[in-house]
């Protein structure tokens, strides 16, 4: 590896679920469907991933205004949803979350080797999430079991506002003295991730393959036929470029390679 690439850098900021561990963003999604299930409303997959990478109280009250939960909230619960749903939803979700994330919380392929060179190169490795603090707990000890533990972790919560706002972004650099944010790599698998790094003026890269935007577990995707398989990494890859992305990769043990090629 040569660093020629990252000189122009300091920081790159990874999200976690769908980047960095948890291939295929399976565990909030698995913890959403379940947590309004026992609200008495079957949510579907795909409503539950069109938010993702929110913090996750955002995230809830973005599904209690879908038109189709909404409804079926109303029908199950006898009141159109209002904010004290969302705190009764979270309630459940915490300890959902926690243990969907602490089971789904293997490291994507190559991610601890990336982050390795990554530091070798002389960059800080920070990370920032939309689970909460109390989510996070048992993925950061399985992640640290793996090989990999970031400088710096932005929680939800953390900030007065989550993604798509630039604010986690800026605690990151404020706390780990980095500036100017366009020497700053902003990582991540879903839409709102990658807005958040163009709001706050980094260079930001999508992940594909391992992310929400496919939501299949490294052997079903790998079990596909190629041929939708590349189809889906194509939609995939378009959605995260169209968030904004300067670069996409299927995954980030794809992430050094590539930015050494282009940058």
């Amino acid at each position: 590896m040569t660093d020629k690439g990252l000189d122009a850098f300091d920081l790159v900021i990874f999200d976690w679920a769908g980047t960095m561990v948890d291939f295929g963003c399976r565990a909030p999604v698995a913890a959403l469907v379940e947590a309004f299930a026992r609200r008495g409303v079957e949510l579907e997959e795909a409503a539950a991933r069109a938010d993702m990478g929110k913090a996750k109280a955002d995230h809830v009250r973005a599904l209690l205004a879908r038109p189709d939960v909404r409804t079926a909230w109303s029908a199950a619960n006898g009141a159109a949803p209002h904010e004290k749903d969302v705190a009764a939803l979270m309630e459940d979700l915490g300890p959902l979350m926690r243990e969907a994330a602490a089971d789904a919380a293997e490291l994507v392929p190559g991610a601890a080797d990336t982050a390795a060179a990554l530091r070798a190169a002389g960059l800080k490795v920070g990370s920032s999430t939309g689970y909460t603090r109390g989510m996070m707990t048992p993925v950061l000890a399985r992640a640290a079991a793996q090989g990999y533990a970031p400088d710096h972790l932005v929680c939800a919560g953390e900030t007065p506002e989550g993604r798509p706002s630039p604010l986690m972004v800026y605690k990151a650099c404020a706390e780990l003295g980095v500036w100017p944010i366009s020497r700053v790599i902003k990582v991540d698998d879903a839409e709102a991730g990658i807005a958040e790094g163009r709001a706050a003026g980094c260079f930001t890269v999508g992940v594909s393959a391992s992310g929400n935007g496919i939501g299949l577990s490294r052997a079903v995707l790998a079990a596909l036929d190629p041929s939708e398989r590349r189809a889906r990494l194509a939609v995939a890859g378009d959605r995260l470029k169209a968030a904004g992305a300067d670069l996409v990769v299927e995954t980030v043990a794809e992430l050094v390679p590539a930015l050494n090629r282009v940058l």
